[in-house]
């Protein structure tokens, strides 16, 4: 019989209590700690009939064997939040997870995925969840509720929430000014909200195997310092057969350099066509990892075919094959995609082969192997061109901030600007 932590327990019957109350409930609990369990146990003692759970669509295989291995009585549908749109017979649904729910917060305008979600949720009840509420700031809060009727504000979009809640500045974009709503009024917004919220660690729950980071640093081929070093001078390349990449603005500079320090790159007079002239980090992956069940976390799409290339039959399509699977085995995503909702902690490691400039990314994604029950640290390896731009977005992202473009002109001394 499928047994609950005492926790878990506790949450539900706080969250039964809250959603009954305001039709609206907000798990903030750290990666790892059960929250789609957690989620699902509440909808059970609610009395839900008919659920409906958006998330990532990597993520829709573990909550579908959650709910199975539970054994809950209501029926569950799982959509990707890209499919939202085909979900039929909306109106029997009588509560909805939203899994990761800060996706929902971009500001100042709702994303598609925001306002489909809101044709359907109406004044049902709903459960928010998220390790990460407002991970770049609390104005990304605005959106979350907004798919509700019983949202706490009452404010009929972002602009006039905003007028309020808010310390508008200037930006500048592309030479352009544009308004900057990001500082929030953290407060105002709390006294309003912090009521549907429950928020639990994971030291509160017991985590005892914490993650255990190390970096391994790659001397690349000098190949590929001498085609950076002439990018950052000429601002393009030209291969012998006409290739060519260009970064004739800022912004394309850091795109091209952070995914060339990993051996691969974007040709841009060729659609959809990139090159792999560097396979030192996928050796060095090989050497470091003989015999050893990894998952490995990748960037850019060329990143992904030269790592397929390299492990070919060991590399398994899901994090469920993957966690069944023996020594040796493999799984690959990128970083995008992978960094939410999926559960690896059968690995022996997990191996980023390049970072993002998020840093949501990096939280989310180095938690991925934890678990409550996992006797062993949870090893995440950083693979970093040497003197490349790996670093330096580690330095920043750690500390829970974005790499921005700012950071890379002064890194770099690039001097001339976008537009």
């Amino acid at each position: 019989m499928f047994e609950f932590r005492k926790y878990q327990l506790d949450i539900a019957t706080k969250g039964v209590e809250i959603i009954r109350a305001f039709g609206l409930l907000y798990l903030s609990m750290e990666v790892r700690t059960g929250k789609t369990l957690t989620a699902m146990l509440i909808a059970e003692e609610y009395g839900a009939a008919k659920v409906l759970f958006c998330t990532k669509k990597k993520a829709i295989g573990s909550i579908m064997a959650d709910y199975t291995a539970a054994g809950f009585n209501f029926a569950l549908t799982a959509t990707n939040y890209e499919s939202i749109h085909k979900v039929e017979d909306v109106a029997s649904y009588d509560l909805i997870i939203c899994d990761e729910a800060h996706c929902l917060g971009a500001f100042p305008k709702p994303s598609v995925r925001t306002e489909e979600l809101k044709k359907i949720v109406r004044d049902r009840p709903v459960i928010f969840l998220s390790g990460t509420p407002t991970p770049e700031s609390w104005s990304q809060i605005y959106h979350q509720f907004y798919i509700s009727m019983r949202s706490p504000f009452q404010e009929r979009n972002f602009y006039q929430w905003a007028k309020q809640y808010t310390k508008p500045k200037k930006r500048y974009f592309y030479n352009r000014e544009m308004p900057d709503y990001s500082v929030a009024i953290i407060p105002m917004i709390r006294e309003k909200c912090d009521h549907l919220f429950i928020s639990f660690t994971q030291s509160e729950a017991g985590f005892t195997e914490l993650v255990d980071e190390e970096i391994m640093i790659v001397k690349m081929a000098q190949q590929t310092y001498d085609l950076i070093d002439k990018l950052n001078k000429d601002k393009v390349i030209v291969g012998k057969d006409g290739d060519q990449v260009i970064a004739d603005t800022a912004s394309k500079l850091m795109q091209k350099i952070h995914q060339m320090f990993s051996g691969t790159v974007i040709v841009d007079n060729l659609e959809k066509a990139f090159k792999i002239f560097d396979l030192s980090k996928v050796a060095a992956i090989r050497s470091r990892f003989i015999g050893q069940k990894i998952a490995i976390f990748y960037k850019f799409v060329a990143e992904g075919h030269a790592l397929r290339d390299a492990f070919g039959t060991r590399i398994v399509e899901t994090p469920e094959e993957f966690n069944q699977g023996g020594v040796d085995t493999i799984y690959i995503s990128q970083v995008q995609s992978g960094r939410e909702g999926i559960n690896l902690s059968t690995a022996d490691a997990l191996v980023m082969y390049n970072i993002d400039f998020s840093a949501v990314s990096y939280w989310q994604s180095r938690a991925r192997m934890q678990s409550k029950d996992r006797t062993r640290a949870a090893k995440v390896y950083w693979v970093m061109a040497a003197d490349g731009i790996e670093h330096k977005i580690y330095e920043r992202v750690m500390n829970k901030k974005d790499y921005t473009l700012a950071h890379f002109k002064k890194d770099f001394g690039i001097s001339y600007t976008d537009g």
